[in-house]
């Protein structure tokens, strides 16, 4: 007999038995924790098949097969529990609560996920998965990280957000945003206006990722004193940048000279992210200084690499399996080149 069930099973059955569970959902916001048309029921259900999900009044109940129904309940728990710590829940925290019970990470799932980094208008900024709170963290940790991985795993809009709270904080006087104006396409000498106007796309993205942090009334000034300075990476040359945060995006578009370059400009009192996708490399013929420092500064002390990748992305599902299409494409087009070479050098 299954005391949770009330079901007999018998002997030697391979048959999960049924089992129903209810829980609670007390301490937040009904109708914004379930969502519109209860979606987070639809979200819930989609990552747990077999398990049916019905929600009354303030009560949540499963029903499904035992086992599913048991590791479904932990992540109703530890999403509840988020919700209730940072006061919104997305389908992606579902998503990824589930893939943190099915591999044994259930219990703190929550508090690990649910630490805001800034508010912004009533939005917390925060890690969504494991690998993005490891980043999170090894910036506390360490002088200088690499954040690598691909689009959509929140490199640069992390990094950001660490840095407006250390600003806030007064940990650091200013942030200095940089990346390199490498041409993918069309010339900068033949884009209309003045230099500034021919720069200006490449620094678009840091531009608006400063006004996504902060008060848009405040930006403008802070821009104007120079405590938030978004410049090209040409820029940072002879220069020594005490108590300052600093990110340098897009690395994978540096030169082994330049990033070199980059990295010897750290001061006193100074932070360094820096953030790339080795995949997406524009340079034409150069080797990319990203790929090349990986190489040279693993295992220096003080010195982080972290690496995330499709399970880290908050962006559209259909992203990820985009992300996973071109790397397992790659992988094959590697294996179809080795194998030639063999054949060539016989």
């Amino acid at each position: 007999m299954d005391p949770e069930s009330g079901r007999s099973e018998a002997a030697g059955s391979t048959s999960d038995p049924e089992l129903q569970r209810t829980v609670l959902l007390d301490g937040v916001d009904l109708g914004a924790f379930l969502g519109h048309r209860d979606q987070l029921l639809s979200d819930l259900e989609a990552q747990h098949p077999g398990v049916a999900f019905h929600a009354r009044d303030q009560v949540l109940t499963l029903r499904g097969p035992a086992g599913a129904v048991r590791a479904a309940e932990e992540v109703v728990r530890e999403t509840l529990e988020l919700a209730r710590r940072s006061g919104a829940v997305t389908r992606h925290d579902v998503k990824e609560m589930t893939r943190m019970v099915h591999e044994g990470n259930g219990p703190g799932a929550a508090q690990m996920l649910s630490e805001a980094i800034v508010t912004v208008r009533g939005h917390s900024v925060r890690p969504q998965t494991r690998g993005q709170r490891a980043y999170v963290d090894a910036i506390d940790r360490s002088t200088i990280v690499f954040g690598i991985g691909p689009a959509g795993t929140g490199k640069t809009y992390l990094a950001m957000a660490k840095a407006v709270q250390a600003l806030q904080r007064r940990e650091v006087a200013k942030i200095i945003l940089t990346r390199p104006a490498v041409e993918a396409g069309e010339r900068l000498g033949y884009l209309p206006g003045s230099l500034e106007d021919k720069i200006d796309p490449y620094l678009r993205p840091l531009f608006d990722a400063v006004g996504s942090m902060m008060d848009p009334d405040v930006v403008p000034k802070l821009l104007a004193s120079g405590t938030i300075e978004v410049a090209p990476l040409a820029y940072m040359r002879g220069r020594t940048l005490n108590e300052s945060f600093v990110i340098l995006d897009e690395a994978q578009n540096t030169t082994p000279e330049q990033m070199k370059m980059f990295l010897t400009r750290l001061g006193y009192g100074s932070k360094m992210v820096v953030t790339g996708d080795i995949t997406q490399v524009d340079l034409p013929i150069a080797a990319s200084g990203l790929r090349v420092v990986n190489r040279i500064l693993r295992g220096v002390e003080d010195v982080d690499f972290i690496e995330l990748g499709a399970d880290d992305i908050v962006r559209h599902s259909l992203v990820g399996r985009i992300v996973d299409a071109y790397s397992a494409y790659e992988e094959r087009a590697h294996a179809e080149r080795e194998q030639q070479r063999k054949g060539d050098a016989r």
